[in-house]
């Protein structure tokens, strides 16, 4: 890890879920459709029940959860949700109990997709499941997720609170600093763009804040995946300014630095799309490579879309960063085989 990384996190309590560098592999066949240099850093390979990027979250989350004494950890988000498998997950390996909520963010689902992938394994992993009926409801979602934690708190146990809304000190941020450093270790910052699905933005802001501390300048775009790109660029600026209050230094980033497009968002988080379905097809089929329906194949559209009307030059190097989140291609089964498979 470079030092000027490694100094900003030192007062942060970090429990160590990965020990390895993820690596960073060519796409040649999916670069050469597209006419750029591609390729893609694999942090879907962070090795807790399926992984993703959500495990270099928790190592912060949970680090702080430690130092406080926790037993109990809660979190909230949708009911496909990759970070909830993985918290999941963290908490078993750490002797923790977990309680996840679930939230109705996907209309017009059936019950495979109520009950397989992420869902599947929430169970497989002992959480305590709750509902949360409203989708879009933040800070409903979190206020919710506190009144269980005062019940468990009542009946002796000592809850940490992982929160969805932003506002809180954004602590799973902190692993993207990680990553930022660790790309540059492997040499891969030899590039013009890198680009990421940005969701709840902590993945992305803490990326880009990271890369800048570095002095990197490249492109650093953001497809969105569940809000437009001016509530979302609204988001991420909001992130890095709460980053460096957290971190006591400077904010690196400006309005400038931050770039996001929702071409490819259409109808809604989610929702399998055309710009997804052919996602799909092309990773898998071109290069053998899996992304999921809700975030990595949104941005990887995003990423050819991008690429097709130049937005990305032709003949660029390029990153793409897999977050994960392959479990949920099961539970979109229905959808896969309807827009995907007979694409």
């Amino acid at each position: 890890m470079s030092d000027a990384i490694d100094r900003l996190i030192a007062p942060f309590p970090r429990t160590r879920l990965l020990s390895w560098a993820t690596p960073v592999e060519a796409l040649p066949r999916l670069g050469d459709r597209l006419g750029i240099d591609l390729r893609v850093k694999r942090d879907d390979l962070t090795g807790i029940a399926f992984g993703g990027n959500k495990v270099r979250k928790l190592e912060f989350y949970l680090g702080q959860a430690r130092h406080e004494g926790a037993d109990t950890l809660l979190i909230t988000g949708a009911v496909q949700s990759n970070f909830v498998r993985v918290a999941a997950a963290c908490a078993a390996r750490l002797g923790m109990d977990c309680h996840v909520q679930l939230e109705e963010r996907v209309p017009g689902q059936g019950d495979t997709y109520r009950s397989s992938g992420n869902v599947l394994l929430d169970d497989l992993l002992g959480a305590t499941r709750y509902s949360y009926p409203v989708g879009e409801d933040e800070a409903g979602a979190d206020a919710r997720l506190h009144e269980i934690a005062a019940d468990l708190t009542h009946r002796g146990r000592r809850p940490y609170v992982i929160p969805l809304s932003p506002g809180h000190p954004p602590l799973g941020s902190l692993g993207y600093l990680v990553c930022a450093a660790e790309l540059m270790a492997q040499g891969a910052l030899d590039v013009d763009t890198i680009v990421l699905g940005s969701g709840s933005g902590l993945t992305h802001s803490g990326l880009l804040f990271g890369l800048r501390t570095l002095g990197w300048r490249g492109r650093v775009v953001g497809i969105c995946v569940r809000r437009a790109a001016a509530a979302q660029a609204e988001r991420l600026l909001r992130h890095c300014e709460r980053l460096a209050a957290l971190l006591q230094v400077a904010v690196p980033v400006g309005p400038g630095d931050i770039e996001v497009h929702d071409d490819v968002l259409a109808p809604g988080y989610g929702q399998v799309n055309d710009p997804v379905a052919d996602a799909m097809r092309l990773a898998a089929r071109l290069d053998g490579m899996l992304v999921d329906p809700v975030y990595t194949a949104r941005a990887l559209a995003g990423l050819i879309a991008c690429a097709a009307d130049g937005r990305i030059a032709a003949g660029s190097r390029a990153v793409f960063l897999h977050t994960g989140g392959l479990p949920a291609l099961f539970a979109y089964e229905t959808d896969l085989r309807s827009r995907v498979l007979n694409g």
